[in-house]
């Protein structure tokens, strides 16, 4: 297994506990949540059921007897109830000899059809009989993480403060992307891998199609463009698994496309005409729990002024280029390599990678120990002022060390050159952010590009290097 280390080693951990276990893991759809819980166990489950997408509640509990019989309880019947469904699991369980009995039910919310009472046949069996034993171990999935969230972590009925153990499963890292690569004997440049993440983020299911012999480009093509190819229809799979109605989610995002810097949550209104209550609240929340959006402050601005900007690369290149290929051109990408859209593309990606890797840049500055905050900046100048003042800084580290990295992201084919112009604009930036912002904190200016920097009198300006590969290292901690 690729990377997750700690997580392997608290699911392992559940086993040693002397009270029983109730442990919730989630995150998006193909991160690779079933394949940790079942290879950390090597399949050794007292109990393992999934539950069936779109199906009835009588479906769900003639699939649960199914599993009850596969796993020994030979005088299964299907259930009535999710009540009788528990009970009967109850009976299976009391016959088990193993020392730690280790239940797994994936997809959990799919097995919460209407009318079904499952939450609360769930609630009663925890609290009414695996609560009370301390040999019970159980771990429960999904991929609807707005679900998850709502139901399971935030549950303020009987489930309320239930959990022992929770693990929200995060995308692979550049670093582990370049080891699985490495595991399937696929050659990748760093540079390859980092475009390759721009599109498919660190999902592991997407880097698994990827094939020996083709170039990069054949691969992206081969997975997004060719007819039948198999992930072309990722994107309205993605929201419907992890929303139960996505048709909001999905126009917010499409609506974050359009403004780099993000937008307020007024300007999302607006662009959305969805309705500003609850409902738009508890979506922008799950958005952002599930890793698609971020909200951020400008630095020395007030809270209200709170900015959201889209996160989730595999999104961001399907706005930009799946749906944009009207044509249904198999070779779609390879076609718009050379393209100035690919250039715009690439720097908006490359950014957002930066910021997916922050403990990476923090590492590289030796600063991981040190708390910090990290912040953007924008100023744009009132009409009687210079307009030559407009400035955009897209990271900022403030550091209670009493110093702020200034960053400056560049994607680049090559190393970086800092011309007179850019020198000047950086110093116009380090003025700027030290009257706007009101600070009195120094200023150490950062460039993090893909491969360095061509040292010359220009390139001064920045006291710190960060190339692409300091963005591939592991965290040491």
């Amino acid at each position: 297994m690729i990377g997750r280390e700690r997580e392997i080693a608290e699911l392992k951990a559940l086993c040693s506990r002397e009270e029983s276990q109730f442990c919730a893991v989630f995150g998006r759809r193909r991160v690779g949540k079933t394949y940790l819980v079942r290879e950390t166990f090597q399949k050794q489950f007292t109990f393992y059921h999934t539950g069936l997408a779109n199906a009835t509640k009588e479906e769900q509990l003639a699939e649960f007897k199914e599993s009850l019989r596969k796993y020994g309880l030979k005088k299964a019947r299907i259930p009535r109830t999710w009540y009788d469904a528990f009970h009967q699991m109850e009976v299976l369980l009391e016959q088990s000899e193993d020392e730690k009995k280790i239940i797994f039910i994936d997809e959990l919310p799919w097995m919460d059809s209407s009318n079904s009472n499952f939450i609360s046949a769930l609630e009663h069996f925890w609290n009414g009989w695996a609560n009370m034993r301390n040999d019970i171990v159980l771990i429960i999935c999904g991929s609807a993480t707005s679900w998850m969230i709502s139901n399971i972590l935030n549950n303020h009925g009987g489930l309320y403060g239930r959990l022992t153990h929770q693990i929200h499963l995060q995308p692979f890292s550049l670093y582990e992307c370049e080891q699985y690569m490495r595991a399937m004997d696929i050659a990748l440049s760093r540079k390859e891998i980092i475009e390759a993440y721009m599109i498919m983020g660190g999902i592991p299911y997407y880097w698994s199609y990827m094939q020996r012999g083709m170039s990069l480009a054949q691969n992206i093509d081969n997975l997004f463009f060719r007819q039948g190819a198999p992930l072309k229809n990722e994107f309205s799979a993605l929201y419907q698994s992890l929303f139960r109605r996505p048709e909001g989610y999905i126009a917010i995002v499409e609506a974050l496309t359009r403004k780099k810097s993000g937008m307020t949550r007024d300007e999302i209104l607006r662009a959305t005409d969805l309705d500003d209550n609850s409902t738009f609240i508890r979506q922008m929340t799950e958005l952002e729990q599930c890793g698609f959006i971020r909200s951020y402050h400008k630095l020395g601005q007030k809270k209200k002024d709170t900015l959201f900007q889209l996160m989730d690369n595999f999104t961001l290149f399907y706005y930009q280029y799946i749906k944009t290929n009207e044509l249904n051109d198999e070779h779609y990408w390879t076609n718009s390599l050379t393209s100035a859209r690919h250039n715009t593309w690439a720097g908006l990606a490359f950014e957002r990678i930066c910021f997916q890797h922050i403990e990476q840049i923090k590492q590289k500055l030796g600063i991981l120990g040190i708390s910090s905050q990290v912040y953007s900046f924008t100023y744009h100048p009132k009409p009687e002022e210079d307009p030559g003042w407009a400035i955009q800084i897209d990271m900022l580290i403030e550091r209670t060390d009493g110093i702020i990295n200034l960053c400056e992201i560049k994607y680049s084919s090559d190393d970086y050159l800092v011309t007179e112009q850019e020198e000047r604009r950086m110093r116009k930036r380090i003025s700027c952010l030290q009257q706007r912002a009101k600070t009195k904190k120094a200023i150490h200016t950062v460039l993090i590009t893909t491969y360095g920097v061509v040292d010359n009198a220009y390139s001064h300006i920045f006291q710190k290097f960060i190339s692409a590969d300091d963005l591939f290292q592991p965290i040491l901690i």
